[in-house]
């Protein structure tokens, strides 16, 4: 199947503005709502559609939960097939046979037992050692405790009791245990 053969002008949000699609989930939803549901802090602290667009043309993780927010609650269409779910919202192909309905129905209640069921979930997630996808604790380039213990090691001095290596002194030493950087300004 080429791009050619790809019908995206089914998706609702194909031409479709961040803008205009937050000015009419705000207008259909309010602020309050979307805070509740997708608890993203830009509907909570003095939100306002421009500080909210510009927020969400930034930061693609939040950008994809309005997005999903939007197709599967306002537009109220069925839940994407499990090959469609990879993709960005955005690029996710709707059947033919799929027409947006009638706006969800949401309340503070359904998003309080939506955020117990995901505390939920993750709790079983750890509990069961299972890994989430994406980067490790210790960071998305690796180890970082290895690396900084290989960087202080660089640092410290290579004869014992703190003594420079070429000139024999004895230099002084942060709470860190390496040399200090300001220490030779003061000889």
């Amino acid at each position: 199947m080429t791009d050619e053969d790809i019908n995206y002008h089914n998706n609702p949000l194909h031409g479709l503005g961040l803008k205009a699609m937050l000015t009419e989930l705000v207008d259909h939803y309010g602020f309050p709502i979307l805070d509740a549901y997708l608890n993203i802090n830009c509907f909570k602290t003095n939100p306002s559609i421009e500080s909210s667009v510009k927020f969400l043309k930034k930061t693609q993780w939040a950008r994809e939960k309005v997005e999903v927010l939007y197709l599967y609650e306002y537009k109220n269409l069925p839940r994407a097939s499990s090959e469609q779910f990879a993709f960005s919202p955005r690029d996710r192909i709707i059947p033919e046979g799929q027409e947006p309905r009638e706006p969800a129905e949401l309340s503070f209640e359904d998003a309080e037992r939506l955020h117990q069921k995901r505390v939920r979930k993750a709790a079983e997630r750890d509990r069961d050692g299972s890994s989430r996808k994406g980067p490790s604790k210790s960071g998305p380039y690796g180890n970082h405790a290895k690396r900084n213990t290989q960087d202080s090691n660089r640092d410290r001095p290579t004869s014992s009791q703190g003594e420079s290596a070429s000139t024999g002194k004895s230099e002084p030493s942060n709470k860190a245990g390496s040399p200090d950087p300001w220490a030779k300004w003061r000889e």
